[in-house]
């Protein structure tokens, strides 16, 4: 590492380690909430690909189904 980039405190990586993975406690959170975000994310993206690739083919976009006849 060249001198320039240690006056002017490191690089990302060097960052990173300060402010994340220092302490046990804030690396362990932030690997939890990456993982709940990250799958939250992949749910959502595989649902709108779903509904993409199967539109017209669901329940909801049937018209006629789920409707009773009025008794009258």
């Amino acid at each position: 590492m060249d001198s320039a980039a240690r006056r002017n405190g490191g690089g990302l990586l060097e960052g990173l380690y300060r402010v994340i993975m220092r302490r046990n406690s804030v690396y362990v959170t932030f690997v939890i909430a990456g993982a709940f975000l990250g799958e939250r994310a992949v749910d959502y993206g595989v649902h709108k690909l779903w509904e993409y690739n199967n539109v017209g083919k669901r329940y909801e976009d049937i018209p006629v189904l789920g409707q009773r006849q009025s008794e009258e």
